[in-house]
C-alpha cells in the first residue's frame, strides 16, 4: 500500500462523516429490528439485525441467501475503530484534554462490552419446586438428544448430543460409550399427530414413534414459543442396530433399550449444563398488596451446597436482588404450580461489569472536563487568584 493510499485510508477511518454514517446505519437497524419483531420475535430479530455482521435476505423459492445490509456487529466494529482512530489522531496528550480522553475510553469500553455480551453471554433457566434439589440449568430454546445409562439406580450416566450435531451429522460417535447414533431425519420444528391407516409405514420401528406421524413446520417466532424438535435416530453398538426411534420434546417419558445387560434411554429435551454445586428451593413466596391480587414481591429462599468449597448457606433471591455465584447471576423470573414452583433466569456474562464501568468513566470524564474548563475560565477572568 502506497503512502498516499495509506493516508487516504487513515483519513477515511478517522473522518466525522464515517461516524455519522455509522450512527445513521445503527438507527436504520434499530427501526428494522423493531418492525421485524412482529414476525421474528425479539430474540430472532436481535440475532438477525443487531448481533450479526451482515443482514441476509432469503431468495424466495430457493435456499439461497444474499447479504443486503451491514449488521449491527459490523457497524459497531467500524464505529469503534473510527472512535479509537479519531481519538488517536485529533486528541492532544495534555492535562487539558484528560477528561475527554476518559470520556472516549468509556465509550470505547461500552462498545467492547456489547461485543463481549453478544459473543459470550449465555442465558439459561432453573425451574425448581419447593423441596427439590437440582445441579443443572437448562437452555430455554436449545435442545439435545440425551442418551442416558440408567442401569445403576443410584446414579445416571448422561451423554448429551446438541441439536446442531443432529442437524449436521449422519452418524455420531458418542464418546465414552459403545454406542453411535445414526441420524435418519431431523426436524427443526414439527407437528406430531397420530398416524392413521393409509399413511404408510413410519420410519420408526421401535417405541411410540411407530404410531406417530411427523409433519415439518416453519420455525416459531414468538418469544414465548418453542420449536417442537423431532428426529429419527438409530442406536448402533458393536455393529448391532437397535432399531429406529422417534425422539421429540413433544413426547413424554424417555424410551429405553437394552445393550449387553445395560439399560439406555433416549429423549429429546432442553439442553442442560451441569453445575459444580446444588441448589435446593426451601421456600417460594408470592407476596401481594393487602386486599388485592396485585403482586408485590416474588422471592425464593435457596440453599447452596458446594462440597468442593465446603460451603452450605441460604440465600434469598428476589426481583431486585439476584444471586451472583460461580460466574452466573440467578434472577427471579417467574413461578407456577400454585406458588410451589420457582423459575429463575440464569445469565452468564463475563462482560456484565463493563457497561457500569463505562458509565462511570463517561460521567467522571465529563465532570473532570467541565471542572478543568471552569478552572481555566476563572483563571483568565481573574476570579481565581493563585499564589
Amino acid at each position: 500500500m502506497t503512502p498516499r493510499i495509506s493516508a487516504r485510508a487513515w483519513d477515511a477511518l478517522t473522518s466525522l462523516k464515517l461516524t455519522l454514517v455509522c450512527l445513521a446505519l445503527l438507527m436504520v437497524l434499530v427501526v428494522a429490528c423493531t418492525l421485524a419483531q412482529v414476525e421474528l420475535g425479539t430474540f430472532g430479530a436481535v440475532s438477525v439485525y443487531i448481533r450479526s455482521f451482515l443482514v441476509w435476505w432469503p431468495v424466495p423459492g430457493t435456499a439461497a441467501k444474499l447479504p443486503v445490509f451491514p449488521g449491527g456487529g459490523l457497524v459497531g466494529l467500524v464505529l469503534t475503530l473510527n472512535l479509537v482512530a479519531a481519538q488517536a489522531k485529533r486528541m492532544e496528550l495534555s492535562w487539558r484534554k484528560t477528561g475527554l480522553w476518559i470520556v472516549h475510553a468509556g465509550l470505547i469500553l461500552l462498545f467492547v462490552g456489547e461485543f463481549v455480551t453478544g459473543a459470550f453471554q449465555v442465558e439459561t433457566q432453573l425451574s425448581i419446586e419447593e423441596g427439590q434439589t437440582l445441579s443443572y440449568v437448562e437452555s430455554p430454546r436449545r435442545m439435545e438428544l440425551a442418551l442416558v445409562d440408567t442401569t445403576d439406580p443410584a446414579h445416571d450416566e448422561v451423554y448429551g448430543i446438541p441439536e446442531s450435531r443432529l442437524a449436521a451429522s449422519k452418524v455420531i460417535e458418542v464418546a465414552g460409550t459403545p454406542i453411535s447414533i445414526r441420524v435418519k431425519g431431523f426436524f427443526q420444528n414439527a407437528e406430531l399427530t397420530r398416524r392413521e391407516q393409509g399413511q404408510g409405514a413410519s420410519p420408526a420401528d421401535r417405541g411410540v414413534g411407530a404410531d406417530v406421524g411427523v409433519r415439518q413446520l416453519p420455525p416459531v417466532s414468538g418469544d414465548n414459543e418453542i420449536d417442537l424438535r423431532a428426529a429419527y435416530v438409530e442406536p448402533i453398538a458393536n455393529g448391532r442396530s437397535y432399531g429406529t426411534w422417534l425422539v421429540s420434546n413433544g413426547l413424554g417419558a424417555p424410551q429405553s433399550f437394552l445393550h449387553e445387560g445395560r439399560t439406555w434411554t433416549l429423549s429429546m429435551r432442553r439442553r442442560r449444563e451441569y453445575l459444580a454445586y446444588t441448589l435446593r428451593l426451601k421456600q417460594f413466596r408470592h407476596d401481594r398488596y393487602p386486599g388485592t391480587d396485585i403482586p408485590k414481591n416474588f422471592s425464593s429462599l435457596v440453599q447452596i451446597d458446594n462440597p468442593a468449597r465446603g460451603e452450605q448457606r441460604d440465600v434469598l433471591i428476589s426481583m431486585n436482588q439476584p444471586l451472583r455465584y460461580g460466574g452466573k447471576a440467578f434472577y427471579q423470573a417467574s413461578f407456577g404450580k400454585n406458588d410451589t414452583l420457582s423459575v429463575l433466569q440464569v445469565v452468564e456474562n463475563p462482560g456484565w461489569l463493563l457497561p457500569y464501568v463505562s458509565c462511570i468513566l463517561v460521567g467522571a470524564g465529563l465532570i473532570l472536563h467541565f471542572m478543568l474548563a471552569l478552572f481555566r475560565s476563572l483563571k483568565r477572568t481573574g476570579a481565581l487568584v493563585t499564589r
